[in-house]
């Protein structure tokens, strides 16, 4: 069972919160926050995986480098 905790935010990031739970069709604030979360994490990784898109040539035997 997890156990939970509160967190203090302006009233205006709670409208922000409600509105972006609607949308999502969040159960909670707590679905809605854990969503953001793994998007965000979702889009790093994207990020990282594809740094060198464009960038990296096909490998051809004369890039083996070795008498054979």
């Amino acid at each position: 069972m997890s156990s939970t905790t509160t967190v203090k935010v302006s009233r205006t990031t709670l409208i922000e919160l409600e509105k972006l739970r609607q949308q999502l069709r969040a159960h909670s604030l707590d679905d809605a926050i854990s969503s953001l979360i793994k998007r965000h994490r979702l889009q790093v990784l994207q990020g990282s995986l594809g740094v060198d898109r464009g960038k990296v040539k096909p490998f051809i035997e004369k890039d083996r480098g070795e008498d054979r």
